[in-house]
Formats: C-alpha cells, sequence, structure tokens
C-alpha cells in the first residue's frame, strides 16, 4: 500500500525552518509549501527545493488542503499561529520552545482538544533512538530510584549561527538566550525521564559572545520532587560536548549526545558498559521527527513532546529567567509568566 502524502506548511524559513521544510520533504510523506514573509527566503526556498511559497500566513493556513502546519516564526508568535492552524483544522507541530510566556497557553491546549487535531511540540531529543533506549532503562528502576542528575553541556554557537545577531536569539523576547533556545533541550529530555521540576535557582550570563544581551551561560540546580539536578551550559566552548548522568545507588546511566551512545556503570562494576550508535548526518533526527509526527497524525502513538509536556518546560524556563533576574529559589508552577 502506498504511504499516504500530506500537504505541510511550514511557516518561517529560517535555519530551523529550512531544515524541517528539507526534512519533511525527505520523508516522502508531504508535499510542502513554505511560507515566509521575506521574499528572498520565499525565492530561495522555491529555487532550492522546488516547493510553492506563500507571503501571509494566515491564508496559507486557511487556504489550499493544507493537513499540517509546522511552525517555525520566532517563540512569541508560536501560539497564535498553532491556535489558529487548529481552529482551521490543522494538525500542528510547533519548533521549540512553546512560548516566551504562559499566556494562551491553556487555551491552545483546549482548542487541540475541542478539534480533536494532532499537536506537538519539536523537542527533537524525544526522537534520538539511543535516548529512547537510555530512557528506557532509568524507568525500568534496574538501579533503583534516580536521586541525582548532572547536565553539562557547551559548544561555540557562533560556528553554527554565525548569524545569531541578527536572529531571533539576540532577544528573549523573541526566544533567545541560552536558556530559551538551548538548555531548554535538555530540560525537556530529563523532565521526560524523571518528572517535572519543582523548583530552582538559577544564575547565568553573557560571558563571550559578542553584539547581543542575551545569556550564552547557565548554571541552573533544580529540585524534581525527590530527585537533585543541576545544570550547566555554555554556548562558547571549543568542544561541543553534552553529557547528562542519572546516579541511583545500585549505578549509573551516562549519556554522551556528542558520541551518539549511553552507558551504564553499576555498582560494584569496574568500568563503563557502552551502547554506542552511529553518528547519523544532523537531518537524520529530524527526518525521523517529521516521520513521527506523521505518524501521529495518521493514528499511531504519540512519540513527540505533547503540549502538556512543552507547556512545562515552558514554566521551567520562565521560571530560571525569573531567578536570575531575582537572585531567589523560584517555584516552577502554572502561574509563573
Amino acid at each position: 500500500m502506498a504511504a499516504l502524502v500530506h500537504s505541510v506548511l511550514v511557516i518561517g524559513c529560517g535555519g530551523i525552518g529550512e531544515r524541517h521544510l528539507r526534512c519533511f520533504q525527505n520523508t516522502g510523506r508531504a508535499r510542502v509549501t513554505a511560507c515566509d514573509a521575506d521574499a528572498g527566503r520565499r525565492e530561495r526556498m522555491a529555487a532550492k527545493y522546488g516547493v510553492p511559497v506563500a507571503a501571509d500566513a494566515t491564508a496559507a493556513i486557511a487556504g489550499g488542503d493544507v493537513t499540517a502546519v509546522v511552525i517555525c516564526t520566532p517563540a512569541h508568535t508560536h501560539v497564535p499561529l498553532a491556535r489558529a492552524a487548529l481552529a482551521a483544522g490543522r494538525h500542528v507541530l510547533i519548533e521549540k520552545p512553546l512560548s516566551t510566556s504562559i499566556e494562551g497557553v491553556a487555551e491552545l491546549i483546549a482548542e487541540r482538544n475541542r478539534t480533536g487535531r494532532q499537536a506537538a511540540v519539536a523537542y527533537v531529543y524525544r526522537v534520538f533512538p539511543f535516548l529512547v533506549a537510555a530512557r528506557d532503562f532509568v524507568q525500568r528502576g534496574e538501579f533503583g530510584p534516580v536521586r541525582e542528575v548532572t547536565a553539562v553541556s557547551g559548544q561555540c554557537y557562533p560556528a553554527f549561527r554565525p548569524d545569531y545577531r541578527e536572529i531571533y536569539y539576540r532577544d528573549r523576547a523573541t526566544g533567545g538566550g541560552a536558556i530559551q533556545d538551548a538548555i531548554t533541550h535538555v530540560v525537556n529530555w530529563v523532565e521526560s525521564v524523571i518528572g517535572p521540576a519543582d523548583r530552582l535557582t538559577c544564575d547565568c550570563a553573557r560571558q563571550v559572545l559578542e553584539g547581543v544581551n542575551v545569556e550564552d551561560t547557565v548554571h541552573l540546580t533544580a529540585r524534581h520532587r525527590t530527585v537533585l539536578a543541576s545544570y550547566a551550559l555554555n554556548q562558547f566552548q571549543a568542544p561541543n560536548e553534552n553529557v547528562v548522568q542519572f546516579n541511583a545507588a545500585g549505578g549509573s546511566v551516562r549519556i554522551e549526545l556528542h558520541r551518539q551512545r549511553w552507558g551504564t556503570f553499576a555498582a560494584g562494576a569496574a568500568d563503563w558498559t557502552w551502547h554506542d550508535a552511529p553518528v547519523p548526518e544532523r537531518d537524520a533526527h529530524f527526518i525521523a521527527q517529521a516521520h513521527a509526527f506523521l505518524d501521529q497524525i495518521e493514528g499511531y502513538p504519540a512519540a513527540l513532546c505533547s503540549l502538556e509536556d512543552a507547556a512545562q518546560t515552558l514554566r521551567f524556563n520562565l521560571a530560571a529567567l525569573a531567578s536570575a533576574e531575582t537572585g531567589t529559589q523560584v517555584e516552577v508552577t502554572r502561574g509563573v509568566r
């Protein structure tokens, strides 16, 4: 039986929007339309990928035979665009973070429930095969309950996004800075393993990156119910490294994202036992994410981050920003704005 072909509208064709466009095309299950207010971007998408283009997001959502909308605009615009897409009967995949404010999120969830459409948030770690395997191992509890988590990561962000001064990253109001743009990936995945954080303390600063006023370095401690966690990230170090470790009385589980592997070290063992995965091209995980979203549309079990989980991570982001500004411990609650 031939695979269903869905009509997918990608709104916002900057760096991540172009990646989504390309990766949905590569599934072989989607006809993609590119939508962007910038004429130069539209022309480039049409020439490079051979896709139809649109300038007006509202008209593009309402018109044609669109099955699903992928929202890749700055974060403060995500919720109103997603609500409009759901109201028009479209399924929705929203780039992370869900928003820069909790305002409108409850109404977004209610609209999803009312329409019966699928909605997910593109925290792409959810589909990394080795992370799925590591999460399953931790949650089976073979080493006992997790008592501590440490997460340490860093990279030279300008090497990946030399235009960082000109894009959303330059302003917290549009989802910029290390908290909303970078460490949020790690937090969302850790919360999927051990559950949501209850309270946190955060310190952050712009230590190196020039031309912006947002933080490029974050040090954060959190309490996830009975689990103590620490998160540290910078966006200027030379090596691109990302390590998360779960510690329990019976042993530890370590994830090395930069090596695409996870390992176990049981109490009394002499060394780590590693489970390696081939290091794929960077698009591979995004193609897997596109497949997972199309599967979800077709009625298969959800593998991606739900609106509810993304809203929890949004509250974490907002609590971290509030803690950094006030120098106090902050509860991660629905009331954070």
